[in-house]
């Protein structure tokens, strides 16, 4: 195969091309595939894998693959960190210029839906985190148990308490930093920047990205943030997908940067559930449990940090927990098992939020991920891109 040509054209109409899809769908064989043929430079879309230390649970590119294109956004937080999607705002948008000062493509590939979001909308203006003041919330919590600081946050704020469960650590966290911040609860300080941004809106003023809450994304969480782009499935839009019409018209940017989201999908769940159970397995056989292992072995980590929240990770976490409980430090072949499907389940139940994130996208362009010719449908679309030609509007039916 001929090596890819050296420089992005200028009649290249898209500034900037992104592959997103449920977990399992194929990004990565997608990406490899167009750096081998073109000029990119991966950007990873992707909140598990920025932290170190975790690459079996993560899926993360081996070396080899890696060192066939850039990556960026990979190995850059210590597990015992959070990396905001504010933070990965700042970090895409910089490394776009940069990708592009080179002559070359920005490829932007992953699952994290709240990150393409907040590219694509804009965050809310949420108070920035406070570490120190989060540092002694957590040590609350150590004392006196995530349930009775979920019954402080019913107080001054039943709202956001109300839609929390008791031991929702990260959101309970946050919701009483906001509170001991400002005086103000969470809950009303949304719905007042929600009114702040339809004003905005009606205006004709347009939506920038501002400060976000400092939280990480779903995946290495629960299905919702403290603080969510305007316009995601959690923040007033249609929960089922539906979308206005009049947006098909308009261009995703990222700035003033117009690019193409490429969006696989599979027409049948059967097909991606039986692969993400697939590929659970190959992960414990890949040594998983040790991975964690040796992640508790640290002493600096727990459960509830965001890194520790990654799917995969909470699951081999709290069974090695369990094993502990009993004084082992091993798990059974029946645990193992157990391990394995809720570890599935849990994938699965990801793989459909990130569905619904994606259904509130209009300008996406689905290509079927379960459809044998699906890889060359993406390459054959990366080509029109490429040459400059115009592409038909996207068909979401």
């Amino acid at each position: 195969m001929s090596a890819p040509p050296p420089v992005l054209p200028p009649e290249t109409p898209a500034a900037w091309l992104a592959i997103a899809g449920p977990t399992a769908s194929g990004k990565t064989a997608a990406a490899l595939a167009i750096a081998a043929r073109w000029p990119v430079e991966i950007i990873s879309v992707d909140s598990a894998l920025v932290y170190r230390g975790m690459d079996i649970g993560t899926a993360k590119p081996t070396a080899a693959e890696r060192a066939t294109v850039p990556h960026h956004l990979i190995d850059i937080r210590d597990p015992r960190d959070a990396y905001s999607a504010a933070e990965f705002v700042a970090d895409a948008q910089r490394l776009i210029h940069n990708i592009r000062a080179r002559g070359r493509w920005p490829l932007l590939v992953g699952g994290t839906m709240l990150y393409f979001k907040a590219l694509f909308d804009g965050l809310d203006d949420l108070p920035p985190a406070q570490p120190a003041l989060r540092a002694a919330i957590e040590a609350e919590a150590r004392a006196r148990g995530w349930p009775a600081l979920h019954a402080e946050l019913a107080r001054v704020d039943p709202v956001t308490a109300a839609r929390l469960p008791p031991n929702d650590a990260q959101r309970i966290g946050r919701a009483l930093e906001v509170w001991r911040a400002t005086g103000t609860p969470l809950s009303t300080l949304q719905r007042r920047w929600a009114r702040s941004s339809a004003d905005r809106a009606d205006a004709g003023i347009p939506r920038q990205t501002g400060d976000a809450d400092g939280e990480p994304n779903t995946d290495c969480a629960s299905d919702t943030t403290a603080s969510t782009p305007r316009g995601s499935p959690h923040h007033g839009a249609d929960p089922a997908g539906r979308h206005d019409p009049d947006d098909h018209g308009a261009p995703l940017r990222i700035g003033a940067l117009p690019g193409v989201l490429l969006s696989l999908e599979p027409r049948d769940r059967t097909w991606l559930h039986r692969r993400i159970g697939e590929r659970f397995v190959q992960m414990l056989d890949a040594g998983l449990v040790d991975e964690v292992r040796t992640l508790r072995a640290r002493g600096d980590l727990h459960a509830a940090l965001p890194s520790m929240r990654c799917v995969g990770y909470r699951q081999t976490w709290e069974a090695l927990d369990a094993a502990a409980a009993q004084g082992r430090e091993t798990l059974t072949a029946a645990e193992r098992a157990q391990l394995a499907e809720r570890g599935a389940a849990a994938t699965r139940q990801l793989a459909k939020r990130q569905l619904t994130w994606l259904r509130s996208i209009p300008q996406r362009r689905v290509i079927a991920a379960d459809e044998s010719a699906g890889l060359n449908r993406v390459l054959e679309t990366v080509d029109k891109l490429w040459r400059g030609v115009d592409l038909p509007a996207p068909d979401l039916s």
